[in-house]
C-alpha cells in the first residue's frame, strides 16, 4: 500500500523565483542553440571525421580515460586519508588538493611546467635517470589532466566517506574481517554512487580541459592535441570545423552525464 505521505504534490514556487531561474536556464541553453545554429549541418560529417577531429577526440579520450584512472588509484587513498586520518597540517594538505579548483589552468601548466619540465625540480633528475620526458607528450596531456581533474574526485569521495554510517564498519570488523576486508566489502560499496559521480565529474572536467595542457604539453596534433586546443586552432581559420568539434565534445559529454544520472545520481 502506498503511503499517502511518499507522493507529495510539488510545492508551487514563488514567483519571484521564477524569473531568475528562467535567467539562469538560459545561461545555459542559449549557446547551446546558438552552436547549433551555427553548426554547418550539411559538411558536419566530412568535418568530424577529418585527420583533425579524429586525432583529436582519440587523444581527448585516451587522456581523460588516464587521467580518470590515475585519479581513482591515487584520488580514493587521499581522499580516504584526509576523511579518517587525523594529523597536523591536515587542512592545509586539504587545501593544496582543492587549490587547482580555483586555481588558472594556465598558472597549474605553468606549475607542472617548473617540476617536472625538462629544466625542472623533478623532471631533470626524472629524465637523467629514466629517459621520461613529459612535456610535449601524451603522457604529460595525462598528467596536466589528472592535476586539474582529481580534485573532484577526492572531495566527493571524501564527502562521502565523512558522512557514511560506520556502524556497518565496525561491525564487519567486530566480525573479525580485515581492514582491506572491510573496505572491499563495506566501505566501498556503501559510497559507490559517490565514487561513480566523483569519477564521471572527474572524466568530464579532463575531457575539457585546455590551460593546463597546451601551457605544460603544448599544442601538437596527433600527439598533443585534443578536442579543446583544436577548437582553439580552428576558431582563428576554419570555422565551421571549430563548430564541429564543439559540436562533438558537446554531444559525448551530454550522452555521458545524461546516461548516468539517473543510474548514479538523486532523480525526482
Amino acid at each position: 500500500m502506498t503511503n499517502p505521505t511518499s507522493r507529495r504534490a510539488s510545492p508551487r514556487p514563488p514567483i519571484g523565483l521564477l524569473l531568475p531561474a528562467a535567467i539562469g536556464l538560459a545561461l545555459f541553453v542559449v549557446p547551446l542553440v546558438g552552436l547549433l545554429a551555427r553548426t554547418p549541418w550539411a559538411d558536419l560529417l566530412d568535418l568530424v571525421t577529418g585527420a583533425v577531429v579524429t586525432d583529436a577526440l582519440r587523444l581527448s579520450l585516451v587522456s581523460s580515460l588516464g587521467a580518470t584512472v590515475v585519479s581513482l588509484l591515487l584520488g580514493v587513498p587521499l581522499a580516504w586519508v584526509l576523511a579518517r586520518v587525523e594529523f597536523p597540517g591536515r587542512s592545509l594538505v586539504r587545501g593544496l588538493v582543492t587549490l587547482p579548483l580555483v586555481l588558472p589552468p594556465v598558472v597549474g601548466g605553468a606549475a607542472l611546467l617548473f617540476a617536472v619540465g625538462r629544466r625542472g625540480l623533478v623532471g631533470g633528475p626524472l629524465e637523467r635517470m629514466t629517459g621520461l620526458v613529459l612535456p610535449f607528450s601524451t603522457a604529460g596531456v595525462v598528467l596536466a589532466c589528472t592535476f586539474v581533474a582529481m580534485p573532484f574526485l577526492v572531495i566527493t569521495v571524501e564527502g562521502a566517506l565523512r558522512t557514511m554510517d560506520r556502524r556497518q564498519e565496525d561491525a564487519a570488523a567486530t566480525l573479525g574481517a580485515s581492514r582491506w576486508t572491510v573496505l572491499r566489502r563495506v566501505t566501498l560499496p556503501v559510497i559507490a554512487p559517490s565514487l561513480v559521480s566523483g569519477l564521471v565529474l572527474t572524466w568530464a572536467r579532463a575531457f575539457g580541459e585546455f590551460g593546463a595542457t597546451v601551457t605544460f604539453a603544448g599544442n601538437l596534433q596527433g600527439r598533443t592535441q585534443t578536442l579543446p586546443l583544436a577548437v582553439f586552432v580552428a576558431l582563428e581559420s576554419q570555422r565551421d570545423t571549430a563548430v564541429a568539434i564543439s559540436l562533438v565534445m558537446v554531444a559525448v559529454s551530454l550522452a555521458v552525464l545524461v546516461g548516468l544520472r539517473g543510474r548514479w545520481w538523486p532523480t525526482s
